[in-house]
């Protein structure tokens, strides 16, 4: 026997072991008994010679599944959704799935399209960590009637199992060691709040939060809109005024970086002219000023948790919409001192 050219198929392995290619398939397919040894010893050979390996996705396909998860990001370069790719990428290889990656790059309006693009490689579920103000997404999910995991930002009108952070609990851990340390007047910076739960999430708790004599406003801070929150962090300052310390809780990463832009055109330090908590926990945050004090999020198992609930769908789970919310560890720093 000779190797075709080129990669053999299993019609290479068929015609060298001069049977069909339902007995290399039976074969395959863990089926021995219902071939002779003879050959079954035939088509061993065959692969061996050739060199042969079957295509892993179409012996899936064959069995009705791909054993493939696909996992939309609203922006890889957001060290938020690589941490939980790579807990869901893990919980996923240890079940004997492996996972397609559709980056959003923060585009409006692609939901859509990602989830079309990895229905057309039969992937047999969804994670979906999205921008969460797609208004189609809950359609386009329904039209592929696969199972689907949504991670950290929920669809209006989209029943579906949910895994994030718990936002009020994390909160409430930041205005407790706030208010304890002797920040008194706080300010919470988020990027802006329609259409995103998570945002809206935060936004109330910090509300809810607040009590007598500690006082606090929201501010949005628009992506560009620089000026604006030099204006809001001036005039935190100028209503704690001398009798209290002032400090800013910013929503995430990327207020966190806005912040810090803003204090150094000030002037200002962390911890000294303004106190400072920020949800995330970057591995810059401990570099600028004295360290800055955050909410680190339990991504690795955000991300596992999201995999083993579609994998729990996947093998037959059924029942309404489960939710999954995971505690923050706030890690204290300098930039929120005690007085």
């Amino acid at each position: 026997m000779s190797a075709a050219p080129g990669r053999p198929t299993i019609s290479d392995v068929a015609a060298a072991a001069g049977v069909s290619k339902a007995t290399v398939s039976r074969f395959f397919n863990h089926r021995e008994r219902l071939l002779s040894p003879d050959i079954a010893a035939r088509v061993e050979a065959a692969i061996a010679q050739l060199g042969y390996a079957p295509s892993p996705m179409a012996q899936a396909l064959s069995h009705g599944r791909s054993r493939l998860i696909g996992l939309v990001v609203a922006d890889i370069a957001n060290p938020y959704s690589v941490a939980v790719l790579r807990g869901a990428e893990q919980a996923c290889r240890e079940a004997g799935y492996l996972v397609m990656l559709f980056n959003l790059g923060n585009e409006p309006g692609r939901e859509r399209e990602a989830i079309a693009a990895l229905a057309g490689y039969q992937v047999d579920g969804f994670i979906l960590n999205t921008l969460g103000r797609g208004s189609g997404v809950p359609d386009a999910i329904a039209a592929q009637g696969k199972p689907v995991v949504l991670v950290d930002r929920r669809h209006a009108g989209m029943a579906a199992d949910f895994v994030a952070l718990d936002n009020a609990g994390a909160m409430a851990q930041v205005c407790e060691h706030l208010t304890a340390g002797g920040w008194k007047e706080l300010l919470y910076v988020t990027e802006p709040v329609a259409g995103v739960s998570t945002r809206r999430e935060r936004a109330t708790a910090f509300g809810a939060c607040l009590r007598a004599p500690t006082a606090g406003q929201v501010f949005e801070s628009a992506d560009g809109a620089d000026a604006a929150l030099l204006a809001a962090l001036v005039a935190l300052r100028k209503r704690a005024g001398t009798r209290c310390r002032a400090a800013v809780v910013a929503g995430n990463a990327v207020v966190t970086l806005r912040v810090a832009h803003a204090m150094r055109q000030l002037g200002w330090q962390f911890g000294t002219e303004l106190g400072f908590v920020g949800f995330d926990d970057p591995d810059w945050a401990s570099l600028i000023g004295p360290g800055l004090s955050a909410i680190a999020q339990p991504t690795d198992a955000i991300g596992q948790g999201a995999a083993r609930c579609l994998i729990e769908r996947l093998q037959g789970h059924e029942g309404p919409a489960r939710q999954l919310r995971l505690p923050g560890l706030l890690v204290v720093r300098g930039s929120s001192a005690a007085a």
